[in-house]
């Protein structure tokens, strides 16, 4: 599952360290050229983004530097003698993109690439260079001191989470003596600055993180990938080339990898929705029955899973064959979960010889125990048939009426007066079964209700059970049976729907 996102409110452009306050000091063009945060301060100084848009205040105040970053702003040269990185077999200068063009895909929003350093040197002796994207527009780089303030400017235009690992942590190492305490306070201060990682990770699941190590600490910045973040780097080493090509594929992995983790997703819910259609959808148990069986299942528009739409059909060994098909509200997991338990309780039950109310009252409680919430209820039509096939009992538990047809005679729906509520509605409900009659030779047609809900053009009038009986009638009268009936009867139900109906639609086709 998704991971959930903390709750992230607005940043103002001052707050945040992009734009200083507008006073009567501070011009308009002085305002916009203040946007980003200072990436150098002197030694000693405490410097946060909210000192950084107050300096527009009093443009001749000089002991605070901010750096600016501006459309006017220059990549930062690297020649190609110097920029040769040997260590990794990476390319001289002169043979790779430049910095502004790696980042081109990674800030081609309309505000440019923006980065959160997350740092608190004491000293100042971190520099962020300038860099730029191929358009033209300033890399903004926001400064957070500790975390608390990073929480703050973590906001949904920051691409990628620059983290010092050497950056505070409130963890507090255990009490111990001599060499052993010596040892346990380093594993803890590694443990503490990676526990920092970590809370970075988890406050940031859709951002690219970047880990920030010293040369001689190179095992501590793998240790940070194998963690979570997507690339280190080493504070002494920092140039806008390396700095623009890290950031760029950092964001670059991190996509990957979410599209990775949704393909894996999508491929799980495939195969839950083939689990829960074998559980749904079974294959009916009618050895010795004269009877032909043909069913379709077509899901609903509105959602990948299943719905709670379920079918069964079995004979027992007195020769009697029993058919069902029903309804769960609402779709999702919960709701087709609970559509395969209730088909499972009803074979089950079905084989232990109940039949009519007892078998609905029973199936009831099951509903009750099993659903997620009060509000759910279901839908349910039985029909159990006799040995020679010419009568047969029907118990309509808030479910639309089956539609029969015989040769010489038009499809029609059986009688339906006397049906019950839905399961799940009335505690103490009731469910008589009613005698009808089938005759030598018969169609029997079980239906959930997205087949009759669908919309005919482009109005609000719905097919209803009218308007299929006189599909049905007509279909039949093409000569159409079985298989080619149901599939034809689906199609048309889309058609006049203008498209894929909302609802999914089961039918299950019995003929004699």
């Amino acid at each position: 599952m998704p991971v959930p996102i903390p709750r992230q409110r607005a940043i103002p452009a001052a707050e945040g360290g992009q734009a200083p306050p507008r006073t009567n000091h501070t011009s308009p063009e002085t305002a916009r050229k203040t946007e980003t945060t200072a990436n150098t301060e002197p030694a000693g100084k405490a410097t946060d983004t909210t000192a950084t848009a107050r300096t527009a205040d009093t443009a001749d105040t000089a002991d605070m530097a901010v750096t600016t970053v501006t459309a006017d702003t220059a990549v930062t040269a690297v020649s190609a003698d110097t920029a040769e990185w040997s260590a990794q077999g990476t390319p001289r200068a002169d043979d790779s993109p430049s910095a502004a063009e790696e980042l081109s895909d990674a800030g081609s929003g309309s505000t440019g690439l923006t980065l959160l350093l997350i740092e608190d040197d004491p000293a100042g002796s971190l520099s962020i260079p300038e860099m730029q994207d191929a358009a033209g527009k300033p890399v903004r780089v926001r400064t957070a001191r500790n975390l608390t303030e990073a929480e703050r400017l973590l906001t949904d235009d920051v691409n990628c989470i620059l983290l010092d690992l050497a950056l505070p942590s409130s963890a507090k190492p255990a009490d111990a003596t001599g060499k052993d305490a010596t040892n346990k306070d380093a594993a803890d201060k590694h443990g503490a600055e990676l526990e920092t990682l970590r809370h970075v990770l988890r406050l940031a699941p859709r951002h690219a993180v970047l880990a920030l190590t010293t040369s001689g600490d190179a095992e501590r910045g793998a240790e940070a990938v194998r963690v979570g973040a997507q690339d280190y780097l080493f504070r002494e080493e920092l140039d806008a080339r390396l700095l623009g090509r890290t950031i760029r594929y950092a964001v670059e992995r991190k996509r990957a990898d979410t599209a990775q983790r949704k393909l894996t997703e999508s491929s799980l819910h495939a195969q839950e929705n083939a689990r829960l259609e074998r559980g749904l959808l079974p294959t009916p148990l009618l050895d010795g029955s004269p009877l032909r069986f043909a069913a379709r299942y077509r899901p609903g528009r509105s959602r990948a899973l299943l719905g709670g739409d379920f079918y069964d059909t079995v004979r027992t060994p007195d020769g009697v064959v029993h058919a069902m098909i029903g309804d769960v509200c609402g779709h999702g997991p919960d709701e087709a979960a609970l559509g395969v338990e209730l088909r499972i309780a009803w074979r089950a039950l079905t084989f232990a010889g109940l039949v009519g109310d007892r078998l609905l009252s029973t199936l009831q409680q099951v509903l009750e125990h099993e659903r997620p919430d009060d509000e759910i209820f279901a839908t349910l039509c039985t029909v159990d048939i006799s040995p020679d096939g010419r009568r047969a009992g029907l118990c309509l538990a808030g479910h639309p009426s089956p539609l029969i047809a015989s040769p010489g005679r038009p499809a029609t729906l059986l009688p339906y007066e006397n049906s019950g509520p839905a399961l799940g509605l009335l505690p103490k409900a009731r469910w008589p079964r009613m005698q009808v009659e089938l005759g030598p030779s018969w169609s029997l047609m079980l239906y959930t209700d997205g087949l009759i809900e669908g919309r005919v053009g482009q109005g609000t009038q719905r097919l209803g059970q009218e308007g299929m009986v006189e599909m049905i009638r007509r279909q039949r009268a093409q000569g159409l049976r079985g298989e080619e009936l149901l599939e034809a009867a689906m199609n048309e139900v889309r058609d006049l729907n203008g498209g894929d109906l909302t609802d999914d639609v089961a039918v299950l086709l019995l003929d004699r």
